[in-house]
């Protein structure tokens, strides 16, 4: 995170407002060549053969090809759930980082495509062919989901309006697509698993990025369980209702009424410690 936040500082002027507005436009052009000119999209894939025989806007282009849908009203209603959420995670994110997450996501993928190509033609041969197999294989749908899977991380308990009918929160929309992609991967081939893989890596790197694995050390495994058998202890229900009680080791007033209690201004939450562990217990972070 020190290393994002000297790189906002460095080049967040060159980053670019409300992206999700320019990606929606780009699909609103490729669904419009796919209804008036097909052919044209051939020229927009990201074929790796050819992007290395001069067709260099290949890198880019193939970003205007929107994902596959049966209906054009499905396809506004999906344009418009993901403007919302693109839009909403970059004022949360803010612009620069937003930026990195979304070009991220567009040079993994090119990575995974050229890496798949250079696999596929040494087993297989037949380089331009495979680049062609290649081109069509890479889609846009998977950043369409890491926006949305970015967005359920940050916001799990937001809740949406399935199909405008059903209510439920975005990490069960999420645990379902996790489940649809799991089995995607399961079904394919080796090269659409580095695809899958690759096309979702800038949200597996957020995801890793976010997560605190200092709890899982043995050091706060062992913190944690001295702590649940020190407030499990049993007390004499005759002993009536206390006012203070320490965190770490349960003593209250009853147990020694020379002890002394105070709140630690540190940890994050109420927690009251006795004298003799104020000064000594594990700060609690959430």
């Amino acid at each position: 995170m020190n290393f994002m936040n000297k790189l906002e500082r460095k080049f967040s002027k060159y980053a670019v407002p409300n992206l999700t507005m320019y990606l929606i436009f780009g699909y609103v052009v490729g669904y419009i060549l796919s209804i008036f000119s097909p052919g044209m999209l051939t020229f927009l894939t990201l074929d790796p053969y050819q992007v290395l025989h001069g067709q260099v806007w290949r890198l880019v282009t193939w970003v205007l090809i929107p994902p596959a849908t049966q209906h054009i009203i499905f396809y506004v209603i999906m344009m418009l759930f993901y403007y919302q959420l693109g839009m909403n995670l970059e004022r949360t994110w803010g612009t620069f980082r937003y930026n990195v997450y979304i070009f991220g996501g567009i040079l993994y993928t090119a990575i995974g495509a050229i890496v798949t190509w250079l696999i596929m033609s040494a087993v297989y041969g037949n380089a331009e062919y495979m680049g062609a197999y290649v081109g069509i294989q890479v889609s846009t749908y998977y950043i369409c989901m890491s926006i949305f899977l970015a967005f359920a991380a940050c916001y799990p308990d937001m809740q949406v309006l399935l199909y405008f009918i059903i209510p439920i929160k975005m990490k069960w929309l999420a645990y379902v697509y996790g489940v649809l992609m799991l089995i995607d991967f399961l079904q394919s081939r080796w090269p659409g698993r580095i695809m899958l893989v690759m096309s979702l890596l800038n949200f597996g790197i957020f995801y890793l990025s976010t997560k605190d694995f200092r709890r899982y050390s043995p050091k706060e495994v062992h913190r944690r369980q001295v702590y649940r058998q020190a407030v499990q202890q049993p007390r004499n229900p005759a002993a009536g209702i206390t006012k203070h009680k320490c965190a770490i080791c349960g003593r209250t007033e009853l147990d020694d009424p020379s002890l002394e209690f105070r709140f630690c201004s540190k940890c994050e939450g109420n927690y009251e410690y006795c004298q003799d562990h104020l000064f000594t217990h594990q700060h609690v972070r959430r």
